[in-house]
């Protein structure tokens, strides 16, 4: 019976009812809301703060400067969560705008938006799939829906079968029923996934929010105690208002958030340089932290590009590469056969026949003059060029039609469970014209060939997998592809050895806790993945405290890519919308980059616990000023004053410590687990609180107090200033380590470094020429600045000890 479709009627009333076939957007968030934010959060709020206290102190050119730091801190974050925001939004690109409808008995162009279910549509090379059709009829169809399965090769649906919406005709033409459109396609199901739950907080968010909560309620209560204080001290209203906000000021440290800021921005430019493009720069962290990566298998640990690597003819089993001279009958025939019209590199595995062909020297047989289109349920082929009639498919397929079905099924189970994809190719001679159907031509076949064909694995694969094992960062693959196949990629790449755990999509528990306990562990090799299979293992490591690393490249994928701490998307054969969903994009789509940018982030988050300690320490010594002159009634004068303090954050310490966030790897940095304890540790606040703050605030007191009392208050106040800046020197310098003393490390590996505390020398000496030095209230100290330098071996001894010390608890 002739197909005519629906009539026009009939197609707008079930517009009106189904809906314009488009994918939900989902709720909107308007882009002024998301700026906003950037501006209102607390990291943003303490820096507001900071720029209202240093107009209140007089400065009206730091407040300018901070607030220049808030719109540059704010409008770059505005754009990576806006770019974040359009993930779901890429989703529309696969939908394709016009289609070829049958309308009232007749193909008519329209487009795709009025689409409904019923309607009959034609698909034919190049075509995006529209929605989700049925197929009605299929001439040598073949699509693409690598994106939704994972699978490497194309699929070849007939009659009866569903193709997805987004999936792309590589080859043939077909005629299907539109069955779903919209919303209730598989594409928007997968969009909705990617639009939520939201991407939570990740661990660098959540502890600055804390340690940011925790310095701001101290930096309010104290200002709130000193205030009193000073009142009780005797001051008027005005002058202890001023203290106080000198008080407050030393408490905040307002350089701590630009520099870690621009410190990951350094990381992402090395990353980048290494082939891996970062678009969120929290992602840095993150990879720091990292102790699991979820990895596919197809083009990540292997090639993505077959090579047949071993043939069974009737004579036996060859290799490719060991034929040598004249060709056996049975290898001329399969060479000429595979260097036919009908295997043209269409898709990987006829791409890797062709080239077996070439490398045996085959001639083509001619034109093909008659084909039987892949049968999706008896899985074979055929063709037929000059008099040979060919048959090709899977081994299990083309068993039962040759003579020698058991031995070809018997070889063909043995190589697939040593990894290989197995084809095998069957033919005889005709003597007239080519049978009418496929049935009439696979009657006397006789058995050519069983090829077996190999994905390469990459030559860095395995040595990496094993530098992340070493690493203490566990490595599971979660793919889309046979599990046999899996499992022995897994081998060959050392990611299972004696008891693999080998688990199906279709066998994962749905509660988040047993999946958890059951994904979590060495050795786990999960197959015929889904979208919600790995948003769903995702969600389970992330609920056991891991910091979960997710690879991908197809619309499936987008879904975990957006939930995982840090999502990876393969640059060369990801989708836009993997790669919109990615926090990661590995240009090369190499495994071993993952493990190359998981070593950046790990020193990337070894810096910024160095800056957090450099800054803490600084702010020690801005703080004990003001609490000596408190304790002791304003008989000691303040060794520094407010602008003092916001010259030190963001001015003399700025670039040493934007020179400690480029601070590039050490040796060990991949030998020891990822770090659990967050920013703030006990080291770090020993060193900064404990030691090197104390030393840095005592000796700039120190040194205050023996220049007041041989000179005036102008020079003891300069040279108070000195002292911090020298001090910060030797902090910068010795904190490059966490082993070595500053005198062992070589300023080779990290020459800004040098080229920031030249900087910051110059800035100290600028401050003290005129009209500066009378903005600071202090003069250049003249010989008493040896006093002042004093303090750089002071904290560098300081420093060494601290280290030895540590260096025999661990030995210990």
């Amino acid at each position: 019976m002739a197909v005519l479709g629906l009539s026009e009627a009939a197609a707008q009333e079930r517009l009106k009812v189904y809906g314009p076939n488009e994918i939900p957007r989902g709720r909107k968030v308007s882009p002024w809301v998301l700026l906003l934010r950037q501006f209102v959060h607390l990291l943003a709020l303490l820096l507001w703060a900071a720029a209202g206290l240093a107009y209140l102190a007089g400065t009206p050119e730091l407040a300018v400067a901070i607030l220049a730091v808030i719109g540059v801190n704010g409008l770059f974050s505005f754009w990576q969560e806006y770019r974040a925001e359009r993930t779901a939004e890429e989703l529309l690109k696969l939908v394709p705008q016009r289609v070829m409808v049958l309308r009232d008995g007749r193909f008519r162009l329209l487009d795709a938006r009025e689409l409904v279910p019923g309607d009959v549509v034609k698909l034919t090379l190049g075509n995006r799939v529209p929605a989700d059709i049925r197929l009605l009829e299929s001439e040598d169809l073949a699509v693409d829906a690598s994106a939704f399965t994972g699978e490497s090769l194309p699929e070849t649906p007939g009659p009866g079968d569903l193709v997805l919406a987004g999936t792309l005709v590589v080859r043939g033409e077909g005629l299907g029923e539109v069955v779903a459109t919209g919303r209730r396609t598989r594409l928007a199901e997968i969009a909705r996934l990617s639009q939520t739950p939201p991407r939570e907080a990740t661990p660098l968010e959540k502890e600055l929010r804390r340690l940011v909560q925790t310095i701001a309620w101290v930096a309010l209560g104290a200002g709130a105690a000193f205030f009193v204080l000073f009142l009780v001290a005797g001051l008027d209203l005005y002058k202890a208002f001023v203290f106080t906000l000198g008080v407050t000021v030393a408490l905040v440290p307002e350089g701590l958030v630009p520099t870690l800021t621009l410190s990951l921005a350094v990381a992402a430019q090395r990353m980048a340089a290494r082939k891996a493009l970062v678009r969120s720069l929290e992602a840095v962290e993150n990879l720091g932290l990292t102790t699991v990566i979820c990895t596919d298998k197809t083009g990540t640990l292997t090639e993505n590009r077959l090579e047949a690597r071993l043939l069974l003819t009737p004579q036996g089993v060859v290799r490719p590469e060991a034929v040598q001279g004249p060709l056996p009958f049975h290898l001329k025939v399969l060479a000429d056969i595979l260097a036919t019209e009908e295997l043209s590199g269409l898709d990987p595995l006829e791409e890797a026949l062709r080239r077996l062909g070439a490398t045996l020297g085959g001639k083509p047989l001619g034109p093909v003059v008659h084909r039987y289109p892949f049968d999706p349920r008896r899985r074979r082929s055929g063709f037929v060029a000059g008099n040979v009639l060919v048959v090709q498919g899977a081994p299990e397929a083309i068993a039962p039609l040759v003579p020698q079905g058991e031995t070809l099924l018997a070889q063909a189970e043995a190589w697939a469970e040593e990894g290989y994809r197995v084809v095998a190719l069957a033919y005889r001679e005709l003597s007239g014209s080519p049978p009418a159907t496929a049935e009439e031509a696979e009657r006397e076949l006789r058995f050519l060939a069983l090829l077996a064909l190999e994905d390469p694995i990459r030559p860095e694969a395995a040595e990496a997998v094993r530098l992340a094992q070493e690493a203490g960062i566990r490595v599971l693959m979660v793919t889309g592809d046979h599990p046999a196949t899996a499992l022995a990629v897994a081998r060959k790449v050392g990611l299972v050895r004696e008891n693999p755990t080998l688990l199906l999509g279709s066998e994962l528990p749905q509660d988040l806790a047993l999946l958890g306990a059951l994904v979590d562990r060495d050795e786990v090799v999960i197959a015929r993945s889904t979208p919600e299979d790995k948003l769903r293992i995702t969600q389970a490591l992330q609920a056991r405290g891991h910091v979960v690393a997710m690879t991908g490249d197809g619309v499936n994928d987008a879904p975990a890519l957006r939930t995982a701490h840090v999502g990876v998307a393969m640059g060369l054969r990801g989708t836009d919308v993997a790669r919109e969903a990615a926090d990661i994009i590995l240009l090369d789509d190499h495994f071993a980059t993952i493990l190359e940018a998981i070593r950046q982030g790990r020193a990337t988050y070894t810096n910024l616990r160095r800056l957090l300690a450099y800054h803490l320490t600084d702010n020690v010594a801005e703080l004990f000023p003001f609490l000596a002159w408190a304790f002791t009634g304003g008989r000691i004068p303040l060794a520094l004053n407010v602008l003092h303090v916001l010259a030190l954050d963001l001015g003399t310490d700025a670039l040493p410590s934007l020179a400690l966030g480029t601070e590039p790897p050490e040796a060990a940095v991949m030998r020891t687990p990822p770090p659990k304890s967050g920013l703030v540790t006990r080291e770090v606040l020993l060193r900064a609180l404990g030691v090197l703050g104390p030393l840095e605030a005592l000796w700039t007191m120190a040194t205050f107090l023996l220049v007041l009392f041989l000179g005036n208050h102008a020079a003891a106040s300069g040279s108070a200033f000195a002292a911090v800046v020298f001090g910060q020197a030797a902090n910068a310098l010795a904190s490059r380590s966490d082993v070595h003393p500053l005198w062992r490390l070589s300023l080779k590996t990290n020459p800004f470094m040098a080229w920031a505390l030249l900087a910051s020398l110059a800035l100290l000496f600028l401050a003290y020429t005129s009209p500066l030095a009378q903005a600071f209230h202090h003069a250049y100290p003249g010989p008493w600045l040896g006093l002042s330098v004093l303090a750089f071996p002071l904290v560098a001894l300081g420093d060494a000890l601290l280290k030895a010390a540590w260096r025999k608890q661990k030995g210990a």
